[in-house]
């Protein structure tokens, strides 16, 4: 929870605190170094300046650097992340946690490169594509970076424990379905069967994803989010890209939207809920355009389903604390645990 100038205020309506005693609060907890990521000016400062490192690179890198060659690539991508790590003990000794997580960000974003320099300095590289395609084409042989990445990222992860070093770990299982599937068809553009992939790897990371939420649920730190996020995103894209002329199948579609819509309320996570209406608006538009084309009734009927979820919101508003206490007492000790710290 943020505790602002407002809350403390509050506090003292309440008689909890005395004006001196919120002020002198207030100014103490603004002097303290930041923990958790929050909208301001400071963090702003720190991620922008952390992504345009990393993005400097990976997602920038241009085909000068490929004039120093693979053992070039090799020693500046090691000496970039000795330079990262530094920086990440220093940050994290003054208890500045979030520029220390992303200096250790980087030095996990500097794997691709180092392996790509090792791989082309002993020979291995199997054709002429270059690092600066790494982020933008499907190859079945970036599958080496991606394992050294995921690698490198669990060790870091484990050592320092913030929860800004599971992004370039959740991109890169992202990657790694693509490039998978791409290995599976050859390097044919079989966009069906990279969709079917890519909905199943999907839906292995949010599992994972929904592991680490329980494994850490009694941690301050929300380690599952970017693999919730990314895991989401590839099961979702390769669940919508999957083609059928059959309406039960386009109706099981809505359903599953239906199903990541619960899912996000449950586990607090919007991203099931972005997704999902997404998902469901698609099917609706569907409905709207194709099979409901000539009917007038379709939009009044669905003005009345949109009016009766208001009104069911309203009947969960009135009855939420019951609904919950008795739905939890049905779910594992785990669960019910990690519900709770979400609520809270």
């Amino acid at each position: 929870m943020k505790i602002t100038k407002t809350s403390l205020n509050k506090a003292v309506d309440e008689g909890i605190l005395d004006n001196q005693q919120a002020n002198a609060l207030y100014d103490f907890l603004k002097a303290q170094p930041g923990t958790a990521p929050f909208f301001s000016f400071t963090n702003i400062l720190y991620y922008f300046g952390g992504l345009i490192a990393i993005g400097a690179m990976t997602l920038f890198m241009n085909l000068g650097w490929e004039q120093f060659e693979g053992w070039g690539m090799l020693f500046i991508a090691i000496l970039y992340a000795g330079i990262g790590l530094v920086l990440t003990g220093r940050f994290q000794r003054g208890g500045h946690d979030i520029p220390a997580g992303i200096c250790a960000t980087f030095v996990i974003a500097m794997t691709p490169l180092a392996i790509y320099g090792l791989q082309q300095g002993m020979g291995w590289w199997p054709d002429d594509t270059v690092y600066q395609e790494y982020y933008r084409y499907i190859k079945w042989h970036w599958i080496y970076l991606e394992l050294g990445t995921l690698a490198i990222g669990i060790i870091m992860a484990w050592y320092y424990r913030y929860p800004f070093m599971i992004m370039p770990v959740a991109v890169t299982l992202w990657y790694m379905s693509m490039d998978v599937a791409a290995m599976l068809t050859g390097g044919e553009a079989d966009y069906i069967f990279r969709a079917f992939v890519s909905m199943w790897f999907g839906l292995l990371i949010i599992l994972l994803a929904f592991w680490v939420d329980i494994r850490s649920r009694k941690s301050e730190h929300d380690y599952a989010f970017w693999l919730y996020l990314f895991g989401v995103m590839a099961f979702w894209c390769g669940l919508s890209l999957q083609h059928s002329d059959s309406e039960l199948s386009k109706f099981l579609y809505f359903c599953i939207n239906i199903g990541l819509i619960v899912a996000g309320a449950v586990l607090v996570r919007r991203v099931f809920v972005v997704f999902g209406a997404l998902g469901c608006a698609g099917y609706l538009e569907h409905l709207a355009s194709s099979l409901f084309q000539d009917s007038w009734l379709f939009p009044i009927a669905l003005t009345v389903i949109g009016l009766g979820i208001i009104y069911l919101g309203v009947f969960w508003q009135r009855n939420e604390i019951l609904i919950t206490q008795k739905v939890r007492e049905l779910l594992p000790l785990a669960l019910q645990e990690l519900l709770t710290e979400r609520a809270s």
